[in-house]
């Protein structure tokens, strides 16, 4: 019996990719076309990453521009970055969208400290999903007749597998609360 750590290492390092991702979305300071990533657009009845939709350029440090290809779907993309948890507000010229980037002050380095901690949470959860997957896998074999050492040995590992990738997550949001509330 033997559940597949390989597997379980492999999904629970797509999640940490995922949070890294979320992350670089968060800015420090100064414009970046990945902050934009995290954005989803309600277009044509599913929905889309923004980069489908539009193309995303930074023409100055505090401003991002945003061409939408649609002329119809401009109201939901505007629509998506206001409701984003990026607290930016899009100024809208046709299919032209440009984004002023707000200086940071105190308050809003603590809003996406904030974020950061939510994206964390949403990716440890994302975690415990992927031991829960393993765990059954072993409880399953232990109905099949594993014997009890054997499933412990492995609920070990996987458990330690959890605690490993969940450091890892912290470690990564450290790291970006340091650059966040960094002056």
């Amino acid at each position: 019996m033997s559940v597949d750590l390989d597997d379980l290492a492999r999904r629970m390092d797509g999640v940490i990719q995922g949070f890294k991702n979320e992350l670089s979305g968060l800015r420090t300071g100064r414009a970046s076309a990945s902050m934009l990533e995290p954005v989803t657009v309600d277009a044509y009845g599913t929905t889309m990453p923004l980069s489908q939709v539009a193309t995303v350029s930074v023409p100055e440090a505090r401003l991002i521009n945003v061409q939408v290809w649609d002329r119809s779907m401009a109201q939901a993309v505007e629509k998506a970055i206001r409701e984003s948890s990026l607290g930016l507000n899009p100024v809208v010229e046709g299919t032209v969208m440009r984004i002023p980037i707000p200086e940071l002050n105190a308050e809003r380095r603590a809003e996406l400290v904030k974020v950061a901690h939510k994206y964390s949470e949403q990716a440890k959860v994302s975690i415990r999903h992927v031991r829960r997957d393993g765990m059954e896998d072993i409880k399953k074999a232990e109905k099949d007749g594993a014997s009890k050492d054997d499933t412990r040995v492995q609920s070990d590992r996987v458990q330690k597998l959890t605690d490993d990738k969940v450091s890892e997550i912290d470690a990564i949001l450290s790291n970006k609360e340091q650059e966040i509330t960094q002056i």
